[in-house]
This record gives structure tokens, sequence and C-alpha cells, in this order.
């Protein structure tokens, strides 16, 4: 099975600015984000930036780079215009890897290509048991449903699947078992990267906020499975940053 990983690297950043070139460990980000992603067995390996100094300093590792324009409204028009760019295949595999990602499980990226390739949908994405009450109610942790055949029912940023029975009793204790939060990773048929873009935005992805309910509203399907490695975080704020930087200092000791 062959797919393409695409790490788009925008150079804005409201609470970290030039985040994808920000210094790991004698490593710019993105650099540790396009080496763990390399590990994962594609076949090609493209980071997608919109900025010169972004362009350059990927240059000097490697010379799948790629300059994108500047005034796409949300990342998967950036993939479009990849895809367009490398004139790929409609069937051809994409999983889309952010480019905050250093910390990046590859074996997360082979599976969800892998999801997607076994499957007949046109993508697919992965998700993680909640192992903490709090985070079933935290709207910024997206929760997600799916049916027998692996295929996504609903996404959410409220408590779904509803207990009733121990959310409407206070004196109940909540069995967390049957939830999941979703991670944001997906893997795209590069032909339906492109009739993405031409669906109508979704009233109920405006509520919630979720771009991916897109897809589940015009009636496609979208695969899902638990991830093998449970992901660390991405890097958001400054404070992240020097998480990550810690943690990859502690490891070379």
């Amino acid at each position: 099975m062959e797919f393409v990983v695409v790490i788009p690297a925008r150079y804005a950043s409201t609470r970290l600015p030039g985040k994808p070139l920000a210094d790991i460990c004698g490593k710019p980000m993105i650099q540790h984000v396009y080496e763990k992603a390399c590990l994962s067995g594609a076949s090609k390996v493209v980071i997608a930036t919109d900025h010169q100094k972004v362009f350059d300093a990927v240059k000097s590792f490697t010379n799948d780079v790629l300059m994108t324009r500047e005034d796409h409204q949300s990342g998967t028009e950036r993939l479009a215009e990849v895809v367009d760019l490398l004139k790929l295949d409609a069937e051809t595999v994409v999983v889309n890897v952010q480019g905050d990602e250093p910390l990046l499980a590859s074996e997360n990226v082979s599976q969800v290509a892998t999801l997607l390739n076994n499957s007949s949908a046109p993508m697919a994405t992965l998700s993680v048991a909640i192992e903490e009450q709090d985070e079933v109610f935290n709207p910024n942790a997206v929760k997600v449903v799916s049916d027998i055949n692996k295929n996504a029912l609903y996404f959410s940023r409220a408590s779904i699947p509803f207990d009733r029975s121990a959310m409407l009793n206070n004196d109940s204790v909540l069995d967390i078992t049957p939830f999941q939060r979703h991670v944001g990773i997906y893997a795209y048929r590069a032909g339906f990267i492109k009739q993405y873009i031409e669906l109508s935005v979704s009233p109920l992805e405006v509520l919630e906020s979720l771009e991916q309910l897109r897809v589940l509203y015009h009636g496609y399907a979208i695969k899902i499975e638990q991830a093998k490695v449970t992901p660390h975080a991405g890097v958001d704020t400054p404070e992240d940053l020097e998480k990550v930087i810690a943690y990859l200092k502690a490891k070379q000791v």
C-alpha cells in the first residue's frame, strides 16, 4: 500500500508566532514532524507552507516542500492545492498531519492510511479512549461515536453518548468506558479532497465548529478506529513548547 503524507505548515500563529520554526533541541519543530512522518512507511512526505522563511528552513533538510497560496480559508483547501501541484491520482491515499505535532506517533499515520485503504470510504480518522471524567464534559475535547462497521456516526463537543441513568442522577458513578475522543489526523482519497471543498457548509459544523461534520452531513462515510498509540498533544502555546523540549531532553538522559 502506498500513501502520501502532507504536512501543512503555516507561519502565522496567534499564540506562537513562527511556530513551525520554533527551536526544539536544535531543530525547527517542522523538521521533527517531518522526520516522524517519514517513519510511517509513506511513499512521499511533503511539507506545504505559505511563507518564505518556512520554505527556506525546510529546504535545509528536504526538497519535498511546496509553496502554497496565503489566502486559503482552511487546511483542507491547502491540501487540495497540494493534490493539484503533485498531480495525484484520485484514488491516492493522502494523510494530513498537523505541523505542530513534534511528538507525532508514526504508527498512527500508517494506521489511518491502512484503515482508509482497506475500505471504500473517502475519509478516515482515529480516536482514543477518554480516561478522565472531566474530559467527557470538556467542550475542547471532541467526542465521537461510531457504528459496528467503524463508521463515525457523529462528532460533538457535547458529552456523547449521553448516559441517561448516570447523567440524570447525580448520585450515580459515570462509566467512562464508552467515551472516545477524536484525534485530529485524517486520511483522504485525493479525489475526495477536491470534492470536499465544493460541498456546502453544513449547519451542524457551524454550530459545533467542527469541519468534519460537513462530510457526514452530505452523506459520506468517515471510517474511525482507536489509535494504536495515544498521541501527545500538539504545540499551541509557549508553555506547550517548553513541555515538549523538557520531554525530549528527559528521553536523552
